[in-house]
């Protein structure tokens, strides 16, 4: 393949992951085609560093102002679910609901259609941002916030392709079906990258256990789903990805907690 049309397949792919995952308008002028999607899972890292720069800017721009940790950090999460679209708090709150509330299969998937939102979606929403808010507070520190937020959504975003390559899907129709499986490469490249960004702000050693963490969420979720569900849909990879950015977020303040410490 010629350098032109790697560079060209590269930008397409950046592209399709951005508009994939966010509201910005940058998608590819040509038709996006079967599989086109998943051979684009290995930018998903870059479009959660773009997603987490969003939120550690408005950070910046709050504590600037004057503003305290604890309105600072919920003034960046609103900035990130606003350049997302809010698209994975939604994918949670529809797997809250049709895990907790479904009795039979069918019935769990019926519900995680319903766009509305009932109680365990309204828990697992308030857990989510609650979560997440309080974390970025305790660190406080605008550039341990900024390190914090990117990291947190390119790893999280990384697992995704991991997760899609390894889970099957529920059903032959919706969006993860539509998104197909991960070619091998895309998978590998999108697992390196969110390494790098882990190691980047945690450093080679606690990098080993945030990926340990990571695996020990999809572990459990893809465990979950299989047995009540027979396998994913896009509203489980939108809970991994909530799930996966608590976790790397909440292990970023106990470590920066325990480094004050005397």
């Amino acid at each position: 393949m010629h350098y032109s049309e790697i560079l060209r397949r590269i930008v397409k792919d950046i592209r399709i992951a951005v508009s994939f995952s966010t509201v910005l308008p940058v998608g590819p002028a040509e038709r996006v085609g079967d599989g086109d999607l998943a051979g684009a899972t290995w930018a998903l890292p870059l479009t959660g560093l773009l997603v987490g720069f969003a939120g550690a800017a408005v950070y910046w721009m709050a504590s600037g102002a004057g503003l305290a940790g604890g309105p600072a950090a919920m003034l960046a999460l609103l900035a990130t679910i606003l350049v997302t679209g809010a698209i994975h708090e939604d994918g949670l709150a529809d797997t809250a609901d049709g895990l907790g509330g479904g009795r039979t299969r069918d019935r769990k998937l019926e519900i995680m259609r319903d766009s509305r939102i009932g109680t365990y979606g309204a828990c697992a929403l308030i857990a989510s941002i609650g979560l997440r808010w309080t974390a970025l507070a305790m660190i406080g520190k605008p550039g341990s916030v900024a390190a914090a937020l990117s990291v947190s959504h390119a790893a999280a975003r990384a697992g995704l392709a991991v997760f899609m390559w390894l889970v099957p899907t529920a059903r032959p129709d919706g969006l993860s079906a539509a998104a197909g499986r991960p070619p091998g490469q895309s998978v590998l490249i999108a697992f390196g990258l969110g390494v790098l960004c882990l190691a980047w702000d945690f450093g080679p050693g606690r990098t080993i256990a945030a990926v340990i963490l990571l695996s020990l969420v999809g572990l459990i979720l893809a465990r979950t789903v299989i047995r009540q569900l027979g396998g994913q849909t896009g509203d489980i990879l939108g809970a991994f990805e909530q799930i996966g950015e608590i976790a790397i977020v909440l292990m970023a303040a106990a470590l920066f907690r325990a480094e004050l410490r005397p």
